[in-house]
């Protein structure tokens, strides 16, 4: 091989490192080398930072990855809380909550209250929490998981789908309460739920109190058992206060009655009509919730 085709030190070194899988330390190696040379750095602090780099990289990488497979609302996060609504004991222990410790020791957080006080909001910015310090999180509806189970029991890989769900460090169930379980529906549940009892951490929203879970599991030795699993090791939060939505409805038919009043001058009675039956319906919803 003639000297004008031999690779270069620099091109050598840039194809080791890809092969290596350092794509980061690739891309500073350079820049590193003369920051390191103009600050009198030893060859082992150029060494520690350029690793540093590849690992923040990585690091990022990895949240980006578990970010995109957790499915996590990307709007209900801690910043879009609205912490005031919270009670003192919710806004207590979520700090904590957020910190993950729970999911070190495979506890269980549930979340209980009427349609629209925040219970999904709140473990979905707990997620969220959980994502960038590093965990695996799966939101999922409660009844979308129970039909993939399903699935995978019709396909014989249950177990499969088992170990699947089993790398995920918390898993959100969201309104479990909105499940009405024929048996083989309330089985896969049940299993699943029973498969991560004392080693992996669910996190479920429910309208329903445990009082009324007969109406989910129908069969009341299967009930106890499960509310038995969920809250040996858990957190209970009781969402109280008014309902969100019920209140972004009203607000919404007050500003559309607002609306019709400040422009009855200019608005044809016909309009008026019109806008006045949408508030109306927007109360009606409300009440419906």
């Amino acid at each position: 091989m003639s000297a004008a085709a031999a690779p270069s030190a620099q091109d050598s070194l840039a194809m080791m490192l890809r092969v290596l899988k350092l794509p980061t330390v690739s891309r500073h190696a350079e820049e590193v080398a003369l920051k390191a040379e103009h600050e009198g750095w030893s060859f082992g602090q150029y060494l520690k930072h350029l690793m540093a780099l590849e690992l923040e990289e990585r690091r990022r990488g990895r949240i980006e990855r578990n970010q995109r497979a957790s499915a996590l609302p990307g709007e209900k996060t801690l910043g879009t809380l609205d912490r005031k609504r919270l009670s003192a004991s919710v806004a207590k222990v979520l700090p904590t909550l957020c910190e993950g410790g729970f999911v070190e020791r495979g506890e269980n957080v549930l979340l209980f209250g009427l349609p629209g006080r925040g219970k999904t909001h709140v473990a979905c910015a707990i997620g969220h929490e959980l994502v960038r310090r590093g965990r695996r999180v799966l939101f999922t509806a409660t009844y979308a998981l129970v039909q993939r189970l399903l699935g995978a029991k019709r396909e014989l890989r249950l177990e499969k789908e088992f170990g699947e769900l089993d790398s995920y460090d918390a898993v959100i169930l969201d309104d479990i309460g909105y499940v009405q379980q024929s048996r083989d529906e309330m089985e896969v549940l049940f299993t699943f739920l029973a498969e991560r009892y004392e080693r992996k951490s669910v996190l479920i929203t429910s309208n329903l109190v445990f009082s009324e879970w007969n109406r989910i599991f129908k069969d009341p030795m299967t009930t106890a058992a499960v509310i038995d699993r969920l809250i040996h090791h858990a957190v209970i939060l009781e969402m109280t206060g008014g309902s969100l939505r019920a209140e972004k409805a009203e607000r919404t038919a007050k500003e559309a009655r607002t609306t019709t009043t400040t422009g009855a001058t200019t608005t044809t009675p016909a309009t008026t009509t019109t806008t006045a039956t949408a508030g109306a319906q927007a109360e009606a919803e409300v009440g419906e919730m």
